[in-house]
Formats: C-alpha cells, structure tokens, sequence
C-alpha cells in the first residue's frame, strides 16, 4: 500500500536520513551532470535547449542595452538562435522587469558557471525553507517531489526559487509578517503564483504583511524604471498580450502543464472553454482557501491550501512549479495524518507522484523519438497534471467540509 510505503520511510531517524542523503546525493549528480554538460557544449546541445538559456541571454541583452526587445518574440526568437547557432526550442519572455533586475549579474559569468550559481543558490534556499517546514517529514516529501525537483534542476528554471519564497511566506507569516511579506512582494517575479498567498493575507488581516509586501512591489518597480526606463513596462504588457495568443494557438509544451487549461485544452475542449474552465478552477482554489482560514484545523492547514492553490489560479504553470506543492505538501502533512485515512492519504500521495513525474517521463519519451515525429506527439500527448491537482483539491476540500471548527492552531505549534 502506497501509505504504508512511504510513511514508513519516516518510521526512524537513520531511515529518514538514509533516504534524505540518497536523494540529496541524486539532486547533487543531476546539477554536476548538467553543468558539465552546458561547460562542454553550451546550454544548447544534442538539439535541446535548456530554459536557463533565455535567463543567460536576457543577462546579458540588459548590459547591451536592448533588453526592451527581449520582450518581443520576433526579436527574442532570434538572439536564440543566433546563441543556439541554429534551430531550437523558442522561449518567449514574458517575466516582470523584476526578475530582469535580479538575473543581471549573471551576464559576467559564462553560461555553464551563472547555471550552477543560480541553481545551486535556489536549490539551497528551497531545501532549507523546506526543512524548515517538514520536520521529520522531510524524507517523504523529498521522495514525492523529487521528479520535480530533478526536471528543474535539470531545465534551470526558476521553480526552486519561487518554492522557497512561498515557503518563507508561509512560514513566517504568524510569527514575522514583514519578513513575510519581503518574500511575498519579491513573488513579483512571478505574480501569477503569488495571487493565494496574497488573498490568504488579505482575508487573516495581515496588514503589516501587507503594506511590507506593496512597499516591496512599489520600490522594486521605481529601481526598474530607473534602470531600464519607462518603455520596459510597456514592452512587458505587449509580451504578456502575445504569449496569451501564443498560449490559446496550444504552442507552449502543454503536456508539461500543470493548469487546468493546458489539461482542458488538451483533452479536445476548445481555447474558450478550457479559459473559462480555468477561471472557474481558480474561484474553487481560492474557495477553498477562504474555507481553510474560516474552518480548517490549523493555520498551518490554510497554508498548505494557499500553497496547493498557488500553482492553480493561472492558466500558465509547468512541471517546475511544482516545487511549491511540496511546500503545501510538508504543510498539511501534521493534519493530514489525523483527519485523512489511510487510503486518502495514500490517494494524495499518487495524485502528487503522478503530477511530479508525468511531464519528465513525457519529456524524456520525446526526447529520444525522431526529430519529424516529436511535433506531432508534442501536440497529441495530453496534459494529466491538470486533472491531478484538481483532483487533490478536491480531496483536501473534502476533508476540510468535514471540519467544523474555526482554525485556532498555530502554524508553530504543530509537532515537527
């Protein structure tokens, strides 16, 4: 039984380490293997292009002085191929200027070294946040989540970080809200996922969270137009206009999608449709956060729901956000164990494992086809992530409606 199984890698200290160092032991082999690999050939090679690759290049636009053109795809499409040398995958850029300000420095650094600089320190931050929160389940949600830390590790996407700055959201906002509200203001970076933490915010009264996180957002913004100028927000808005063009024409790897679009897309309903059945995903995650504040079990149980719900308000979320499920994850674990059964539990657990490992497998499937079939099983291959998370939602709305008292329980007096 998959509970058993993977709550028994918690049944003692020397297991848990066992299998904290071994996965630790893995994560550090995939960054090796990578780095060596982008030192030999680039950040392109064998026809793959690493998603750090577009961090690298928009580094290096900033000092050149045209980073305004990162922002359109016609020009952005051709500084990477120019960089690849020839045909590659295309990775619009639709980040605020913010994430701009904060990969700058990794211009002066060749792209192998500023790949594991910057995943090192977010793989770093996301492990320590995350231990900070699981306590003696740190084993287990490292093995759920493993898949999805792997594919960023090995992609150099951002998804550690916005893990961790989530986790710091949640993880001090009883105790320390400014610091709280530092981490969520610095979720301007990727706004989209950052709408939950906001609302939980707003309804629990965290006022001083609050105006921390707008002072962050405000004074971030006036350092961005100071350096890039003025014209860099309007050349944001026509890059966040064409991706949703670029997104409804279905040319973004959906299958690697964890929306409920790309899995409403994907599954034959028309742009239109799968939209608005985002939208109306979206409403039940923040539902069920409001629910989480007024009747669940714990502060830290709405925690975990406003992680869980982070990754479903946008319709653009991948693989590599992931990580900050497992955020949501080692937060409802404490009250997961005495509300939820055994088989409930174990049902979470599949649903994550399968979201955490669909798009890897799928990727590296698709990897090692022809070059002339991979497009078309690109477009044919469905979106399962989707329907997995909303499948836990419901689940964890189900526990929750079986809760009738308010939450009264301190994120931090939960038992490690």
């Amino acid at each position: 039984m998959l509970t058993a199984t993977l709550e028994q890698i918690q049944a003692s200290p020397r297991k848990r380490m066992t299998y904290v160092c071994v996965i630790l032991a893995l994560l550090v082999a995939i960054l090796g293997f990578k780095t060596v690999r982008f030192l030999e050939g680039g950040l392109w090679y064998g026809g793959q292009t690493a998603d750090f690759a577009a961090f690298h290049i928009v580094a290096q636009r900033i000092w050149l002085g045209d980073l305004d053109l990162t922002y359109q795809l016609a020009s952005f499409t051709k500084m990477q191929l120019a960089a690849a040398g020839g045909t590659t995958g295309i990775m619009p850029w639709t980040y605020p200027p913010q994430f701009d300000l904060l990969v700058a420095p990794l211009a002066f650094l060749p792209g192998w070294a500023a790949y594991f600089l910057f995943t090192t320190v977010t793989l770093t931050a996301y492990l320590m946040t995350l231990r900070a929160i699981t306590g003696n389940n740190f084993a287990l949600v490292l093995v759920v989540f493993f898949p999805a830390i792997a594919i960023t590790i090995g992609i150099g996407q951002n998804g550690l970080l916005t893990g961790a700055l989530i986790g710091l959201v949640c993880l001090n906002a009883e105790r320390r809200p400014a610091l709280s509200g530092i981490a969520l203001g610095m979720m301007v970076i990727k706004p989209h996922l950052a709408v939950a933490a906001g609302i939980y915010m707003l309804l629990t009264r965290n006022w001083r969270a609050v105006l921390t996180a707008a002072i962050v957002v405000v004074a971030s913004s006036i350092v961005c137009t100071l350096a890039f100028g003025p014209q860099i927000w309007i050349a944001w808005l026509g890059s966040v206009r064409e991706a949703a063009s670029y997104l409804e024409e279905g040319r973004y790897q959906l299958f690697r999608m964890i929306s409920a679009y790309a899995a409403l897309y994907k599954a034959g309903l028309p742009a239109a449709g799968a939209f608005w059945g985002q939208m109306a995903m979206a409403a039940l995650a923040l539902v069920a956060v409001a629910l989480a504040i007024a009747r669940g079990p714990s502060a830290r149980f709405a925690l975990g729901i406003v992680a869980v719900a982070s990754v479903m308000i946008s319709p653009y979320a991948y693989d590599y956000d992931l990580p900050i499920v497992g955020i949501g994850l080692a937060l409802l674990l404490p009250d997961l164990a005495r509300l939820a059964s055994s088989r409930e539990r174990g049902a979470v657990y599949a649903l994550l494992l399968l979201a955490n490992v669909y798009g890897l497998l799928q990727s590296a499937r698709l990897s090692a086809g022809s070059a002339n079939s991979s497009g078309i099983e690109r477009y044919m291959t469905p979106a399962i992530g989707g329907f997995t998370l909303m499948a836990v939602l419901a689940m964890l709305l189900w526990v929750l409606l079986r809760e009738t008292k308010p939450a009264t329980i301190s994120l931090h007096s939960e038992p490690a």
